[in-house]
């Protein structure tokens, strides 16, 4: 473990919040990082909290938490004070400020959020759904989806599904295969939910390599020639142009959060503005 870095994440509820943020800042640090995030969830005293910190100090981990328990936040960041570890308070602050804002006590309930928050479950239906429809796995869900993306292969519409999904955004994704229709079912789709990708040849061909030498596959394969790509991409090309409605979005060299944040500028514009603007006044 020498070469790893260790993140504890840890809470008096399910510790998804610590994870998911020290997940994303790891983001940051590009694929390289070697860090892992490990989850300790429902700690409800103090010596839970001194095992774990104990544990984090004997294998030089970082700890991250969302300590809602007043107690236990206080312990915890003296135990970080005594210079056992070292860790971040995700929530401690950001509370007290509401608190001071809103001129409210906060409740101090550990998974509050979680137990009353529908955009929490509607979030887990969305990834659940994006995982089952992946890759055109089942064409019949395309009406049922919230948004579809379209592209040839290695155009990101996995990972963009994903990313998406964790939105709460039911996801599915279609790839396109040069000398094959796409599935009928796509003609059913609202063409402004559709979302078509492209990418720079050269780009795409890099990525496609990269893939065959991970896969232990000789380079000669049509599937990373740059020619082929070329071809590949002008025939998507003139499927997009035979649906003008749908958005084509150029990926080239952008990080998935930037696409993302492009294709839900414009589905909310399309779609959930939509229904604001035409609510009944009272």
């Amino acid at each position: 473990m020498a070469d790893h870095h260790l993140i504890y994440a840890v809470s008096d509820s399910t510790g998804e919040t610590a994870e998911q943020a020290a997940s994303a800042a790891l983001a940051q640090f590009g694929p390289s990082h070697h860090a892992h995030v490990r989850i300790f969830g429902h700690i409800r005293d103090k010596e839970e909290l001194r095992q774990v910190v104990e544990r984090a100090h004997d294998r030089n981990a970082l700890i991250v938490y969302t300590l809602v328990e007043p107690e236990l936040r206080v312990h915890m960041a003296n135990l970080a004070q005594t210079g056992t570890v070292t860790a971040v308070d995700l929530l401690g602050n950001m509370i007290w400020e509401l608190s001071r804002y809103l001129g409210l006590p906060p409740l101090y309930l550990p998974g509050l959020g979680h137990e009353t928050d529908e955009e929490y479950f509607r979030r887990i239906d969305a990834v659940e759904f994006a995982v089952y429809n992946d890759d055109g796995r089942r064409p019949e869900n395309l009406t049922k989806a919230d948004l579809v993306l379209v592209g040839i292969s290695r155009t990101s519409k996995t990972p963009l599904s994903n990313y998406i999904a964790h939105r709460g955004y039911k996801v599915s994704n279609v790839p396109l295969v040069q000398g094959q229709e796409p599935p009928e079912q796509l003609q059913d789709v609202d063409p402004q939910r559709v979302f078509a990708l492209v990418v720079d040849p050269s780009v795409l061909a890099n990525i496609r390599r990269a893939r065959l030498d991970s896969m232990g596959v000789e380079g000669d394969s049509d599937y990373g020639d740059i020619q082929h790509i070329r071809e590949e991409m002008a025939w998507a090309r003139r499927i997009f142009r035979d649906h003008p409605e749908w958005t084509v979005i150029d990926i080239t060299e952008r990080a998935i959060e930037e696409t993302a944040a492009d294709v839900l500028e414009a589905y909310r514009a399309r779609f959930e503005r939509r229904v604001h603007n035409t609510a009944p006044k009272n």
